[in-house]
């Protein structure tokens, strides 16, 4: 069928399977019978404020049970949800929420003193949910969730009804400095994760929402035995795609959703909860979850049963060889470590799959059955011709950038007549067709699997006193994949310190944009203004002592 919607598929394993763990969270327990109803009521106080169809709901939340399930409200209600990134300042907050024209905000309670700040200024906005967060306070603007969710409700239906052309806002920063909202319709995202069906185990998609229903109560897909519903843990943040759309697919075959009682990663709590609720994949990215996972494995031999685990799932970053050699050393015979190239914009570019005596090789990924590599005249890279091109992938892509037709245009193009999605990664084709990744042509700086744009760095660098001038660029780390490097100009003046710029920049951005390194050197700039990136890059790897090796 078409015209898929997660809230009718969710429905039917909700009323199939009610007494089935749908969320974990510490002690937490929601079943599938609770999930669906706390989603009701939800959706019913959110229809009630006055949303009307698609309006914009964001969850402004750490890793938690009601980030799902303030998702289902959305969806059964025929609105729209938006992720925000809760590392955000004030002023990143502002752009996101207005961009995004939000009407409702969900919200962790301890958030509410940078939602006070710019909340006069957010005139769309109906309705303010807080959700309980430690000692912070509900603040008198706001209603509590629980309060909300707690009492549950029956069926709730949309105005006008649910399609597939219901929309999912995906805001990410990309390459352009500030977020940019990628529309994907709930079809085409249900199609792209798999329509149900998974074809490393052979399972067939659905072909009703009903079959769903069907599936979690037998067990059985026509005369095929399914396995047991996954249990994930969703270890990165649910505000991230990587999380959220690999939650999305673990729902959809009546699987659990696990999260992590804390709210920073801890390695040790990770494995713990594994070992307690047996857990048999877990969602991560990249190297900054994956390096303190091992050396937590690696100090604590034989303390956690792992024998459970079947998969671990990494995109967004890059994750190291040598990594995954050593996480295998630790995991059963046959479980599988799934790198996943693509972004935001553009699901199932490729895919690489390491299981112990066959490790794939950092950024050597196989492309995936809708994924290409074109030039820029829109010709196809033959393979082992050593020509870069632009990754693509064809087939479920989203429709566009939220109000942003210029940038739309720019990454979802035209080749071979059929339309593709380019976010911008470069790769070249080797003989046997895998592609090896090459990196993004702009300067982004992927740090941790945050993307962080320069300029907007530079920016707030250049407001404090003793900078003249500033680049910044990336530099290898082990752990993140790169880490923010401060070139800065200072003159004649006396340098002030990296600990007094970082702070000085996270008075203005978000945490992880601020620079961890400090090279103070005379900035050099064409005479258009422009900076040669690759030549600073050199000079302040250089200037630290760094390698790329």
């Amino acid at each position: 069928m078409t015209g898929w919607n997660f809230a009718d598929v969710w429905e039917e394993i909700a009323a199939a399977a009610p007494d089935r763990p749908a969320q974990i969270r510490g002690q937490r327990v929601i079943s599938w019978r609770d999930f669906d109803r706390r989603a009701n009521a939800l959706a019913a106080h959110l229809l009630a404020a006055g949303l009307g169809r698609q309006a914009k709901v964001a969850a402004y939340l750490y890793n938690a049970p009601e980030y799902l399930e303030t998702y289902y409200a959305a969806f059964k209600a025929s609105l729209a949800p938006v992720n925000t990134n809760y590392r955000y300042e004030t002023e990143e907050l502002l752009y996101l929420f207005d961009n995004a024209d939000a009407e409702a905000i969900v919200f962790h309670a301890g958030f509410a003193p940078k939602l006070e700040a710019i909340r006069d200024r957010l005139t769309k906005v109906k309705c303010w949910i807080a959700v309980a967060d430690g000692d912070a306070p509900i603040p008198t603007w706001a209603t509590e969730y629980e309060r909300i969710a707690g009492p549950g409700a029956d069926k709730v239906s949309a105005p006008g009804g649910r399609s597939g052309d219901d929309l999912l806002l995906l805001y990410t920063g990309g390459t352009t400095g500030m977020p940019k909202g990628v529309m994907w319709r709930q079809d085409d995202l249900f199609q792209v994760l798999g329509a149900g069906g998974n074809v490393l185990a052979m399972i067939p998609p659905l072909e009703t929402p009903h079959e769903a229903g069907i599936r979690a109560r037998t067990g059985r897909a026509g005369d095929l035995h399914l396995p047991p519903p996954s249990s994930l843990i969703a270890a990165c943040p649910l505000m991230h795609g990587t999380a959220q759309f690999g939650s999305f697919g673990v729902l959809v075959g009546g699987g659990c959703i696990i999260t992590l009682p804390s709210q920073r990663f801890d390695a040790v709590e990770l494995w713990d909860e594994v070992h307690r609720l047996r857990a048999n994949s877990i969602s991560i990215v990249g190297q900054a979850f994956a390096a303190p996972m091992l050396e937590v494995l690696d100090a604590n031999p034989g303390r956690w049963d792992l024998s459970c685990i079947v998969r671990i799932g990494s995109s967004g970053t890059v994750w190291s060889h040598d990594n995954k050699q050593a996480l295998l050393r630790h995991l059963p015979p046959g479980a599988m470590l799934m790198d996943s190239l693509g972004s935001s914009e553009a699901v199932g570019l490729g895919g690489s799959t390491s299981v112990a005596g066959a490790e794939a090789s950092t950024a050597q990924f196989l492309v995936g059955p809708n994924a290409a590599v074109f030039n820029e005249a829109g010709q196809r890279v033959e393979p082992g011709s050593g020509e870069r091109g632009m990754v693509a992938v064809g087939g479920f892509i989203p429709t566009g950038y939220y109000k942003d037709p210029e940038k739309s245009a720019k990454t979802f193009q035209t080749f071979e007549g059929r339309r593709w999605s380019v976010p911008g990664d470069f790769a070249e084709v080797n003989e046997d067709g895998t592609i090896k990744l090459l990196g993004r042509g702009s300067q982004v700086i992927n740090t941790g699997g945050e993307k962080v744009f320069p300029e907007e760095v530079e920016e707030a660098l250049k407001t404090h006193a003793a900078v003249r001038d500033a680049v910044v660029v990336g530099v290898p780390d082990k752990r993140f994949g790169e880490r923010i490097c401060a070139v800065v100009d200072v003159g004649s003046a006396e340098a002030p310190s990296l600990a007094e710029l970082a702070a000085h920049v996270r008075g203005r951005l978000a945490d992880y944009k601020a620079p961890r390194e400090l090279v103070v050197a005379p900035v050099e700039r064409a005479a258009n203004g422009k900076v040669d990136y690759k030549a600073v890059r050199a000079q302040a790897m250089a200037a630290l002592g760094v390698t790329t090796s």
